[in-house]
């Protein structure tokens, strides 16, 4: 199986909405992120005319039968003079997951940013409920730096934000 990233267009709109709406996908992303199809429109254009800062990513999938696609993830520009982006949304279908697809287009995204965009450090917060999504970032090298206690309202109650870090330098070596 191979696996391979590239920027969001308007023919991947339809999936990026469904995607995101998912009974499975949609209670692990951040509450305040446009699901509907004008925002995610809107990001991809974005994305397409700030490509230095801003990613609206789809992540795709070749088991044999052509390439399909299998998820998506996307940065943003959050300290521009010391070169931090944020990582958010990355989201496989369910009939992807299980098979590492997101660790591979993941450590794709971040090699693109530290040294193809040269940013110098990523960072990304993961709901404190979400396991997986821990599991997955400390797998692909990022540190755990801290825990935003009870910072987001999410599904009724009060949720952690835990803070993950990942620098350029950690790649390198």
């Amino acid at each position: 199986m191979s696996v391979r990233i590239r920027r969001a267009r308007a023919e991947d709109v339809d999936f990026l909405v469904e995607l995101a709406n998912h009974e499975d996908v949609d209670p692990y992303l951040a509450g305040g992120r446009g699901r509907e199809r004008e925002a995610v429109a809107a990001a991809v254009d974005r994305s397409l005319l700030e490509p230095h800062d801003y990613g609206r990513f789809v992540i795709e999938v070749d088991d044999g039968a052509g390439w399909q696609l299998a998820g998506s993830m996307e940065f943003e520009v959050k300290n521009r003079r010391s070169r931090i982006a944020h990582l958010s949304g990355l989201a496989v279908h369910p009939s992807f997951r299980g098979r590492r697809v997101a660790d591979e287009a993941a450590r794709m995204l971040d090699r693109h940013l530290l040294f193809d965009l040269d940013y110098h450090r990523l960072e990304l917060e993961i709901y404190g409920f979400n396991e997986r999504a821990m599991r997955h970032a400390e797998r692909i090298g990022f540190v755990r730096e801290g825990v935003r206690r009870r910072a987001y309202r999410r599904h009724g109650d009060w949720v952690d934000g835990v803070l993950y870090g990942l620098l350029r330098e950690d790649l390198e070596r």
